[in-house]
């Protein structure tokens, strides 16, 4: 660890190099986040097979890629199918969870996460797959760092989705209504708002999210059926990190938690990687609940 400490000071180069692998590959783990604030804070549901509709979407990439299409070209076609698949899951097991304690919901789609990481093994196999991209890899500064041109090709899209999505939040009917509910499902309600289309769009859209997430993780590096429960834990860490409804804070701690990964596994070690995520889940849930701790008042 030392002797990696000291690497990382006498080549500048390289910390160049570790920061730019963290920010663009916090860039794609802030998508899924985002469909995970989303579905927590407007029907208040822990989704704990976030990372495996990732991995779905990232083997739907795998299929068109291995039958001749490029995985960029993909990306709708994940979306859309992400869509249907969440829209058929909510009313098989969401809508029962909905208004219910954090575990039951934990437990729902933990239920489902067990299940498509079975069904892609069945299909699929339990070995490592990429979408191949065909990019090239890039050097800069005298060959001292190195991007993926695929990297650059996910930030853009990720940027362009990010877009999408708010502008359909802000000026769509459904996303004023989605708002809305969140904000008060009672009070929705009475105003006329069909609040479980609303809970059912919300989820639909969620996995449509990681289903693009997906897209672009598999043509960076590689995916297995079992992979979606490192994606979990990150939108985890993301989002009780930044707080629900908070996209910039959302931004800013994905690119953060990409950094943090990318240093993190060359100072300790790769095999580290994932444990610096789970440390960090632990230690933001230690610092809310002691905040919650302190927000608390005696009612006399």
């Amino acid at each position: 660890m030392m002797d990696n400490l000291a690497l990382l000071g006498m080549a500048p180069v390289l910390n160049i190099q570790l920061l730019l692998d963290g920010l663009l590959i916090g860039a794609v783990f802030v998508l899924s986040a985002y469909g995970l604030a989303l579905v927590w804070g407007v029907m208040n549901v822990k989704n704990l097979a976030q990372g495996d509709y990732v991995m779905m979407g990232g083997y739907i990439a795998v299929v068109l890629s291995q039958n001749g299409i490029h995985p960029i070209l993909g990306l709708p076609v994940a979306i859309v199918i992400m869509f249907g698949f969440g829209w058929i899951m909510y009313p098989l097991v969401i809508r029962r969870v909905i208004g219910k304690d954090l575990f039951t919901s934990l437990l729902a789609t933990f239920g489902i996460a067990i299940v498509v990481q079975q069904l892609l093994n069945i299909v699929f196999g339990p070995e490592v797959l990429i979408a191949e991209s065909g990019f090239e890899t890039r050097s800069y500064l005298d060959d001292g760092v190195t991007i993926a041109d695929i990297k650059l090709v996910s930030l853009v899209l990720v940027i362009l989705l990010a877009i999408a999505v708010v502008l359909f939040m802000k000026k769509s009917r459904m996303g004023q209504a989605i708002r809305a509910t969140s904000q008060n499902a009672r009070a929705a309600r009475i105003m006329g708002i069909n609040t479980d289309r609303v809970y059912a769009f919300t989820y639909a859209l969620n996995a449509s999210i990681c289903g693009a997430s997906g897209v672009l993780i598999s043509m960076i590096w590689v995916i297995q059926p079992y992979f979606g429960i490192t994606y979990s834990v990150r939108a985890f860490v993301i989002v009780t990190a930044a707080g629900l409804g908070n996209l910039p804070g959302v931004i800013a701690t994905g690119l953060g938690l990409g950094v943090l990964e990318q240093f993190g596994g060359f100072i300790l070690g790769a095999e580290y990687q994932q444990a610096i995520v789970v440390g960090l889940l632990l230690l933001v849930l230690g610092v809310r609940q002691i905040q919650q701790m302190r927000s608390r008042q005696v009612v006399q």
